[in-house]
């Protein structure tokens, strides 16, 4: 099952018009699409973590609070798309990222606490688009590339950005086109065993 995880808000959102080329490459049997904007997540706050603690103390990783978290650490493939807006992601990706981060699920530490991961994919690709051409992926992308790899034991993370879409004069199709055409050359669907 490949795993596609929408942070796009807008309804003629550019980020989501690359995932749904990304998803077509791909061409996973089965896609299931988690629309952020149609999420409403639990604050984290002292309650809700100590809840947290006693489910994860007593075992009971059935629980619907971690019904994401099994969900992601499920999926053979996740695809994420979230456009770049003031130097991150949109916030409903944090929150969503909160509720994934389960240790026990997603992930464990080792006797040493080094976090180990749990998850089923192999492959995870970040699909972004900005406004601008300041992009420093250590705010976006990269908070995701490190949970991926470091914390869900995820070997293939990538990404795919189209950037300078606003800037004054831009050719925003012709960018758009060319992002399209290396996802159609550089992504392929994922074989048994690879």
């Amino acid at each position: 099952m490949l795993l596609f995880i929408d942070a796009c808000v807008r309804g003629d959102s550019r980020t989501r018009r690359l995932a749904r080329r990304l998803l077509a490459a791909l061409g996973a049997p089965r896609v299931e699409t988690l629309r952020l904007s149609e999420c409403v997540f639990p604050r984290v706050d002292e309650a809700f973590l100590a809840r947290r603690d006693a489910l994860l103390a007593q075992g009971r990783f059935d629980d619907a609070m971690f019904a994401h978290a099994r969900q992601f650490a499920a999926a053979d493939e996740i695809v994420i798309a979230a456009p770049y807006w003031d130097l991150s992601f949109p916030a409903a990706l944090k929150a969503y990222l909160e509720q994934v981060n389960v240790s026990g699920i997603t992930f464990r530490y080792t006797p040493e606490g080094v976090p180990e991961g749990l998850c089923s994919a192999r492959r995870l690709v970040y699909v972004t688009t900005a406004g601008g051409a300041y992009v420093p992926e250590a705010y976006g992308f990269g908070y995701v590339e490190v949970l991926a790899r470091g914390f869900y034991g995820i070997p293939d993370v990538r990404l795919v950005s189209a950037t300078g879409l606003d800037i004054e004069g831009a050719q925003v199709e012709r960018i758009l086109s060319a992002c399209e055409e290396d996802i159609a050359r550089g992504f392929a669907p994922l074989r048994s065993g690879t």
